[in-house]
């Protein structure tokens, strides 16, 4: 976030941002934290620039163009990571912290996050257009979570399956539950509303697989289509009275002030790389750092984790 002086370019809120995007405000206060939407402060106020405003539009919009020129085209066509770049996919909080220590055992190295989903995040593996990927997709049909979708998502590659962190998903609800909603099933009552997540990430797979297992027709769910994009995002919609369900993580609903958490599964977030580079020294460091007192100190005083198998191997494909 940039800080400089008022001039006649017109300014917008995070609030006015919000309703021209049409995304919540708590994503646009999301979007500047990343650095992917340029605004400054004016004391407490923060504000965003009608040009760059514009800036991030037409950005997002190549990006589109680009994601479906990609999705057309054979996968050894994506661009590849450059060789001194490490891109990790994944959004939750621990990967700030993965990044950072990876960077002080790797100083002539970039790291990148791109935040994608755990679908999203297997593909860009498979194309080539990431180093690592994060993932917590619950299959049904085997009670068990990553290996099956990485075997569909990645064809034909060698991987390699390690443990970063166990989580505990559930709904975020209104603080003290007062639609007292407590299962799957509830999901189906007319006088709730749901706030979902966008198609590819974990939390949305378990919902549909949920949904598949208990023979539940998304119709009959009001807010289904509605979507945000990350766990802080559909826990701030609850807060705000905006919708009276979401599914996400544990962690995310302690950051947000009147949410009430009803745990529902133990999730397993693990990464995901190729067999053939596990001997390279970026991916060797990796795993040196997730192995660490360091980082499994740091994460687990952030409270929300579970580091009991952090760093075994999960599983090969």
């Amino acid at each position: 976030m940039r800080c400089i002086l008022m001039s006649d370019t017109t300014a917008y809120t995070p609030e006015e941002v919000a309703k021209i995007l049409k995304i919540s405000r708590f994503t646009v206060y999301e979007m500047i934290k990343r650095g992917d939407l340029a605004a400054y402060h004016i004391g407490r106020k923060v504000r965003v620039e009608a040009p760059d405003l514009e800036v991030y539009i037409q950005r997002s919009k190549r990006n589109n163009m680009l994601t479906k020129q990609s999705a057309a085209q054979p996968p050894t066509d994506d661009p590849a990571p450059e060789p001194d770049s490490f891109i990790i996919c994944g959004q939750d909080i621990v990967l700030d912290i993965l990044i950072r220590h990876l960077e002080k055992a790797l100083p002539h190295v970039r790291c990148f996050r791109n935040y994608s989903g755990s679908i999203d995040g297997l593909l860009a593996l498979y194309r080539g257009t990431a180093n690592i990927a994060t993932a917590h997709l619950w299959d049904s049909d085997t009670d068990t979570y990553n290996t099956p979708y990485v075997r569909r998502f990645l064809p034909g590659h060698r991987t390699q399956v390690y443990n970063l962190a166990y989580r505990n998903t559930g709904f975020y609800v209104a603080k003290g539950n007062p639609k007292n909603i407590n299962n799957w099933q509830d999901l189906t009552r007319p006088d709730i509303t749901l706030i979902n997540r966008e198609r590819g990430s974990g939390s949305r797979v378990l919902l549909d697989e949920m949904l598949h297992v208990l023979d539940i027709d998304y119709h009959q769910i009001k807010g289904y289509s509605k979507e945000e994009m990350s766990h802080l995002a559909v826990a701030s919609c609850i807060a705000r009275g905006e919708a009276d369900v979401g599914i996400g993580i544990e962690k995310a609903a302690l950051q947000v002030n009147d949410i009430e958490f009803i745990f529902q599964k133990k999730e397993r977030y693990d990464l995901v790389l190729r067999k053939e580079d596990i001997d390279k020294p970026h991916f060797q460091a990796l795993l040196d750092v997730i192995r660490s007192d360091t980082f499994r100190n740091e994460v687990s005083g952030m409270g929300g984790y579970d580091l009991s198998q952090t760093g075994q191997l999960m599983g090969n494909s």
